[in-house]
């Protein structure tokens, strides 16, 4: 069995407040959620308006998949919404 964990951080552009933040973070969920098997949460960055922070998380049979399917979900959420990314990382575990 095999975990592919991804963390982005990135800039919410245009936002000014949470509000604003929540709704781009809210799509970017919603639409990674139903376009790939992946898990997601906001795991950091939680009260700047103007940053945000997503984990990923992906079980494969094969590791190869794993980090396929993470970095589609990275760069689908680079092109598809209005943010910079600043921060991609990304590790497999087997176990």
């Amino acid at each position: 069995m095999h975990v592919g964990v991804c963390r982005i951080e990135f800039q919410v552009s245009g936002a000014r407040t949470l509000k604003d933040k929540r709704r781009v973070v809210h799509s970017i969920k919603d639409r990674v959620a139903g376009r790939f098997q992946v898990t997601i949460a906001e795991v950091g960055i939680l009260d700047n308006p103007c940053m945000a922070e997503l984990g990923f998380a992906c079980v494969s049979n094969n590791d190869r998949h794993a980090t396929s399917v993470l970095t589609k979900v990275a760069e689908f959420i680079e092109d598809a919404f209005p943010i910079v990314v600043l921060d991609v990382e990304t590790e497999i575990v087997t176990w």
